[in-house]
């Protein structure tokens, strides 16, 4: 027959694993979140990235077409 102190030791030790993965599970959640806040909002970030770049390329070709032009006249 199993001791009782013993058995008692067990559960003590089991339920503080428990509690131990339930906070774990806790923090994991809220890293998640952030992690997913902060990845949508580097998306966003880079979606406006790309956009300035294309203005900034278009930007350029038209100068050195205007440039060109401007050469050719010469």
């Amino acid at each position: 027959m199993p001791d009782k102190n013993s058995d008692n030791s067990d559960l003590g030790a089991l339920e503080a694993r428990v509690d131990e993965l339930i906070r774990t599970v806790s923090q994991l959640k809220t890293e998640n979140s952030a992690l997913r806040n902060q990845q949508d909002n580097l998306v966003n970030e880079r979606a406006v990235l790309i956009e300035k770049t294309e203005q900034a390329r278009t930007r350029i070709e038209s100068m050195i077409s205007r440039l060109r032009a401007m050469e050719t006249r010469s």
